[in-house]
C-alpha cells in the first residue's frame, strides 16, 4: 500500500471566528396573539410575479412591481414559518410563528457593498403567545446585526431599517 501524503494546507478551506454584540428587542403586545398576528399578516406578501420579472431581466418592471408590492409599509412578508404547528411533533401545538420580513431594495443597498449582509436580510421576527395570553414579538436590531461588517454604507441603511421595523411592530402590538 502506498503512503498517503498529508493534504496541502493551502487546499483546505479557511475558517475564521468572530464574536459580535447584538441588541435583542422584545415587545410585549397589549393585544392577543391572534390580533397581533393578524396585524402582521396585513403587510404585503412577496409573490412570484417579481421573481418571474427578474428572470427576464426587465429591471424597470421589477422596480415598479416592488414599489407596488411594498406599498406604504415599505416592508413585505417573504415567508412564514409555523413553529407552533411544528411543536406538536414533540410537545403539543403552541402559538408561535416566525416571519421573514424585509424590503428587496433595502437588502440590495446593503448586499451590494457587503455580500455577507444577505445572511440577515430579510429579517427574522418571532411572534408568540406569552404566559399572560397576549403576544410577544422578538427580533434583533438590524443595525447591530449589519454593524458587524464595519461598513458604514451598510450600517447607515440598517439604521433606517431599525426605525422602519420598529414602527411596523409597535403598530402590530398596539
Amino acid at each position: 500500500m502506498l503512503p498517503v501524503a498529508p493534504p496541502d494546507p493551502r487546499a483546505l478551506p479557511r475558517t475564521s471566528l468572530s464574536t459580535i454584540s447584538v441588541e435583542h428587542i422584545r415587545i410585549d403586545s397589549i393585544k392577543s396573539y391572534a390580533e397581533t398576528r393578524a396585524a402582521l399578516e396585513r403587510l404585503p406578501h412577496f409573490d412570484d410575479r417579481t421573481r418571474t420579472l427578474m428572470q427576464y431581466g426587465d429591471i424597470a418592471k421589477v422596480r415598479s412591481a416592488l414599489g407596488e408590492i411594498q406599498g406604504d409599509a415599505g416592508l413585505v412578508v417573504f415567508s412564514v414559518a409555523t413553529h407552533g404547528d411544528w411543536l406538536q411533533i414533540i410537545s403539543g401545538k403552541r402559538n408561535v410563528v416566525q416571519y421573514v420580513i424585509g424590503n428587496v431594495l433595502v437588502s440590495t443597498q446593503m448586499t451590494q457593498h457587503e455580500l455577507a449582509a444577505a445572511l440577515y436580510a430579510p429579517l427574522r421576527i418571532v411572534v408568540y403567545e406569552n404566559e399572560s395570553g397576549a403576544a410577544t414579538i422578538e427580533y434583533d436590531r438590524p443595525s447591530t446585526l449589519f454593524g458587524q461588517f464595519g461598513n458604514e454604507r451598510v450600517t447607515a441603511v440598517a439604521r433606517d431599517l431599525d426605525e422602519k421595523i420598529q414602527d411596523i411592530l409597535i403598530r402590530a402590538a398596539t
